[in-house]
């Protein structure tokens, strides 16, 4: 099943809460942001983010209660010697004055932040929950977007029967309008020159499009087999949509019947469509 790259999930367990959203991106790019005393854990959580999903931009908020936050602690023992240090220095210097708690605190290395017990499982728990929910969104919008991708291929798919079944009489028509022509200009007796006959004929296979239609249908036909059939299609699909393109362009530009010409630029509107939904399938 496809999956859209955007989406959001969360999750609370115990003292966590993990909220994870997701955005369009051409790779995998990771934003963690979670309290610095969980750090040792940030790589664990990307790789998990790595074996769930293939493409995205993903912005992960670890947070946990108050009650679990950090607790300022005082080194005592570094304390005691600072106070001892300056003790003997103003009694070498002779110096008059009080060391006061006041001296003392200015050292800033005697506070240390006491990192709290927290349950790393819990953490796990909440973020394994909110990965889950995001991949479920994820496949809910991407079923939407391939229901709409499905309708335009259909759509697709009928424009290509229309020029296939107006190519031939285009020939024909052009073949006729070149002897006309030529009625225009040569003798009766010259017209049935081999010489001439054989360009025509050069110029009219020149104009067919038949290899282009059989390619274009090859396109469409593998383009449905893989929102069917594959969970991580945006890279096949965006480059399939880049062949599709140049077929259509070529019909386009092989097609001087006003029919089809319009018919030919109806599709290339299509496929923008189904371009700006690709952009969002992982």
């Amino acid at each position: 099943m496809l999956q859209s790259m955007t989406g959001f999930g969360s999750s609370v367990c115990r003292d966590f809460t993990v909220e994870i959203r997701s955005l369009n991106h051409r790779f995998i790019d990771m934003s963690i942001k979670m309290p610095q005393f969980m750090g040792q854990h940030e790589i664990p959580l990307r790789n998990i983010l790595k074996e769930r999903f293939q493409r995205g931009r993903f912005d992960v908020s670890v947070t946990i209660a108050a009650s679990g936050g950090t607790r300022l602690k005082i080194n005592k023992d570094l304390a005691n010697k600072i106070y001892n240090a300056l003790r003997d220095l103003q009694k070498e210097l002779g110096l008059s004055g009080d060391i006061t708690i006041e001296t003392i605190k200015g050292y800033g290395d005697i506070f240390t932040e006491d990192e709290p017990a927290y349950d790393v499982e819990a953490l796990f728990g909440a973020f394994h929950a909110a990965v889950s929910h995001l991949e479920e969104m994820r496949a809910r919008e991407g079923a939407l977007l391939a229901e709409d991708i499905k309708k335009r291929l259909d759509l697709l798919s009928s424009m290509l029967d229309t020029v296939k079944s107006v190519a031939p009489e285009e020939i024909v028509r052009w073949r006729e309008k070149f002897v006309e022509r030529l009625k225009l200009v040569l003798e009766p007796g010259m017209i049935e020159n081999s010489r001439l006959m054989q360009e025509a004929a050069l110029m009219a296979e020149k104009l067919d499009i038949s290899e282009e239609i059989n390619r274009t249908e090859n396109h469409l036909k593998q383009f449905a087999e893989i929102i069917a059939n594959d969970n991580i299609a945006g890279k096949r699909l965006d480059f399939l949509l880049q062949e599709l393109n140049r077929e259509v362009n070529t019909l386009a530009n092989k097609s001087a019947e006003y029919s089809i010409a319009k018919v030919v630029v109806d599709m290339k509107t299509e496929i923008e469509k189904i371009r700006e939904q690709v952009q969002n399938i992982q």
